[in-house]
């Protein structure tokens, strides 16, 4: 396997991942919060930088945290390709 095909393996493989758990989110929030006020939160990564959006503060942070733990994947990824 070359090395694109291997980059293209790891990013389907991540997007994967990505919609798994935006689809466990979903269930897990129409499951065990009937009535709660919603919380929002939003991620946008621009390069290395994340741009984190959230409706309070523990969103807001949790938001942050994936980020970060987004862009540690990126280097590991991106350093094994090398």
């Amino acid at each position: 396997m070359n090395s694109a095909e291997n980059s293209i393996t790891k990013g389907f493989v991540l997007t994967a991942i990505g919609f798994f758990l935006l689809f466990l989110g979903f269930i897990t929030k129409a499951i065990y919060e009937n009535g709660a006020q919603p919380e929002f939160g939003g991620l946008v990564l621009i390069g290395p930088i994340p741009i984190v959006i959230g409706s309070s503060e523990g969103v807001s942070y949790s938001m942050l945290l994936l980020g970060l733990l987004i862009f540690a994947i990126y280097i590991f990824l991106w350093r094994t390709n090398r």
